[in-house]
């Protein structure tokens, strides 16, 4: 099956006062249609960075991309004239941002701002677009939803303004869904059903998902594959068992090291990764976990490690592994 976004060597960087900042450096990810593909990594690796890069929601200055590809049905979205992205954005393929409350416009009814994408990208009538704007807020579980058409975004609680922001995400049928953290300011049980709201919605639907979070216990239970963010790199790419059931890089390690387990008797202290991520002014020329890695080799420090295949569908960027013969070279 041909992917439908295929996303290679994407690099952004941002002008600061101390100097250019390499949030993300040479990026690589594909999707599949009706795929999940979870990208996983602590705050400030380039997750949320990475896919607003390949949507052209960086503002420029002081972000610019400055090399790669970001292919969607064939076509490059980095080259698409400003009034062809607007068309692909919300209509295509729609996100769905971390705090629903700075998404909202606070004056405007929820109405108006659910049913205004079907209205701008499918020229769909108002009244038209206000009855299926009710239909996709009862689809994600809003109670009396006509009724709540004229309430403004103060009046929902946390969960159901997350609930509306998926509403008005898929409101158009977009092919491509892309949730960045949705459900970190929420409590567990509202996460829960956040995630099987997406989950029923992806299943009806058919829509591919791309899942930004650092909760790698969501994303066990979600997606189809993962790819594993540090300092601007995809440092490990695996299919969601394989990576839980064989995780190869030392950082990956680390994260799943770090998260309570359920299926262990008595008490035991959670590990942490020791230090601190790299500060990136420069473009790391070797390994950017090596400062932190217990099985860095001189090598480490030498070169950065390219994405190598562990198997078919398992790849790792670790020259400590290749060593150890754990890479297929």
């Amino acid at each position: 099956m041909a992917d439908l976004l295929n996303v290679q060597g994407l690099e952004t960087q941002f002008q600061t006062r101390e100097g250019v900042v390499h949030a993300v450096n040479g990026v690589s990810f594909h999707l599949k249609e009706g795929e999940t593909l979870g990208i996983v990594g602590e705050s400030g690796c380039g997750k949320s960075v990475s896919v607003m890069s390949m949507l052209r929601l960086i503002p420029t200055p002081p972000g610019k991309v400055v090399a790669g590809t970001a292919l969607y049905q064939g076509k490059d979205l980095l080259k698409m004239s400003d009034e062809e992205i607007r068309h692909v954005r919300g209509s295509q393929v729609s996100m769905v941002f971390q705090d629903p409350m700075t998404s909202f416009n606070p004056v405007l009814t929820i109405g108006r701002q659910v049913a205004e994408p079907l209205e701008i990208h499918n020229g769909v009538h108002q009244k038209q677009a206000y009855e299926r704007a009710a239909e996709m807020l009862n689809m994600v579980g809003i109670p009396n939803a006509k009724e709540r058409l004229n309430d403004y975004p103060h009046q929902f609680s946390g969960g159901m303004r997350q609930r509306v922001m998926i509403a008005m995400s898929l409101i158009c049928t977009p092919q491509v869904l892309i949730a960045d953290e949705p459900t970190t300011a929420l409590d567990v049980t509202i996460q829960a059903q956040i995630v099987e709201l997406v989950k029923r919605l992806r299943d009806e639907l058919g829509m591919a998902i791309i899942w930004i979070t650092h909760d790698l216990g969501i994303i066990a239970g979600l997606a189809d594959r993962v790819a594993v963010m540090y300092a601007g790199f995809v440092i490990e790419e695996a299919p969601v068992k394989e990576l839980y059931q064989h995780p190869t890089h030392p950082y990956t390690l680390g994260l799943l090291n770090s998260l309570p387990r359920m299926d262990e008797s008595g008490y035991r202290r959670l590990a942490s990764i020791e230090g601190l991520p790299p500060v990136l002014l420069e473009k790391p020329n070797y390994c950017p976990f090596a400062p932190r890695c217990p099985s860095a080799t001189e090598r480490c420090w030498q070169e950065n490690p390219p994405l190598m295949p562990v198997s078919p569908d398992h790849f790792v960027a670790c020259w400590d592994c290749v060593e150890n013969g754990s890479v297929r070279q």
